[in-house]
């Protein structure tokens, strides 16, 4: 454990900044970066047939980090080189209708075979220094440590505008000795590779997922060697395995199916969870980010609409289709937007039900439905119209556990990558701060 000289760790000392390590500097940004804006056009000057210098802009930085360089103008114009991309550039988003975007980046890791450019509402900065290492600066600029927003001014027209100068003149940032700063990039950068190939594994496991419901849907739990033995009969819905009926979805629930509150209730601190289409996340319920609504309230709602384990919420306002299914008897109301689906048991799995509701053909069918008037709807009545396929309840079940399986494989996968996250975020501010020192730490290549 450190000793203390006053009311500092020994080694460190009070810098404007905080409490920093003697050998770290306090410098201004604009020492160790080059910052400018991007290249103007006139209208003329601009096409999208490919002639000239391809130009990025603000739709192309992407809130993940990445940049997307396939969806570009071009401009016919000369460029001058100090305005071409180049590998290790960090690219910022310059203006924006809402203040959270302004300075929103990415670190430029690779280029297309074409030169690009940047557009004048972006800004560049290019490490123009020897004592800094270019992710060190990346991440730092990404850290608390910088805010942007304290550098936009809103314009006239009611976008917010980033004050370039200001930032140069005004950034201060802490600059380790250079070892220091690349141990520091090297330790953020692996979190961020892991994070990445954990969002690979998601990606691919979703895909997987939609490959599987295909199929399964088409054929039903056979091995893919025997799908070609499958005897499939023509339907309404297409091709189904010759023992699946197509039934109503209101001739297979023991109650008629309704939806929530008309009426937005009296939100409270703390009581019953009150879900909306927002809170139908991945097939399930998220309540973390759920209203609340009193005791006496909900009592009142459930008598109308009373949810339980095994139920089926379906959204049916807005954004249609979204399922979950209850997994708990957890005491909840529903607004509107959801409806509420009680499958009998002896007839329809719930967990069938709700991958059968969110299938493509089920999706296209409940939008083909819908209704618009300030936004898309479709009624309890027209819920229960819908046509689903609906095998034998074993095979119901087969299917509905293959499918669970792979939900769980994505959950675990997304749990880890929030916890790579977390990880970042407590990395990032610590380090940038010292308060973890890697100075002499170790780091691989």
């Amino acid at each position: 454990m450190n000793e203390l000289k006053g009311d500092l760790p020994e080694g460190f000392k009070m810098t404007e900044l905080g409490p920093l390590p003697e050998e770290w500097e306090v410098i201004n940004l604009n020492e160790v970066i080059d910052l400018r804006r991007g290249v103007s056009w006139r209208k003329e000057e601009a096409n999208r047939e490919g002639i000239g210098v391809p130009v990025v802009g603000i739709p192309n930085i992407k809130e993940n980090g990445s940049i997307d360089f396939s969806d570009t103008y071009f401009l016919n114009k000369n460029i001058s080189e100090e305005k071409i991309l180049r590998i290790n550039d960090i690219l910022f988003v310059g203006s924006s209708g809402s203040i959270k975007n302004i300075g929103r980046n990415v670190l430029i890791r690779e280029i297309p075979q074409n030169r690009f450019t940047y557009a004048s509402f972006t800004f560049l900065g290019r490490v123009s220094s020897m004592k800094v290492d270019n992710k060190y600066l990346f991440y730092l600029l990404n850290s608390p440590l910088v805010d942007f927003t304290k550098y936009a001014r809103r314009a006239s027209d009611g976008k917010y505008n980033f004050q370039l100068t200001q930032f140069k003149n005004e950034q201060k940032i802490p600059l380790p000795p250079l070892p220091e700063q690349e141990k520091i990039a090297a330790i953020l950068s692996a979190i961020q590779e892991a994070k990445e190939k954990t969002e690979a594994v998601i990606d691919a496991t979703r895909d997987l997922k939609k490959s599987m419901m295909n199929y399964l849907f088409t054929y039903g739990p056979v091995p893919v060697v025997d799908a070609e033995n499958v005897p499939l009969k023509e339907t309404e819905l297409g091709p189904l395995p010759e023992e699946w009926e197509v039934v109503r979805l209101g001739d297979i629930t023991r109650e008629k199916i309704t939806d929530g509150t008309h009426k937005t209730p009296k939100y409270t601190k703390i009581g019953i969870p009150f879900v909306t289409a927002t809170n139908l996340v991945n097939g399930r319920i998220d309540f973390s980010r759920c209203k609340f609504i009193s005791e006496e309230e909900h009592e009142f709602l459930t008598k109308r609409c009373k949810p339980e384990k095994d139920d089926i919420l379906l959204s049916k306002v807005g954004t249609l289709g979204l399922t979950a299914k209850v997994d708990a008897n957890s005491e909840f109301s529903v607004f509107v937007q959801v409806a509420l689906i009680k499958p009998k048991k002896e007839l329809a799995d719930s967990g069938f039900l709700k991958y059968m509701l969110s299938s493509k053909p089920m999706q296209h069918q409940i939008n083909i439905k819908s209704s618009q008037s300030t936004m898309k709807y479709i009624g309890v009545g027209k819920i229960a119209q819908l046509k689903i396929p609906l095998p034998p309840l074993p095979t119901q079940q087969k299917i509905a556990s293959m499918l669970s399986a792979i939900d769980e494989k994505i959950e675990a996968e997304e749990n880890k990558k929030k916890a790579l996250e977390d990880l970042f975020k407590t990395l990032l501010h610590n380090l940038m701060t010292a308060k973890i020192r890697v100075n002499n730490l170790e780091v691989g290549a």
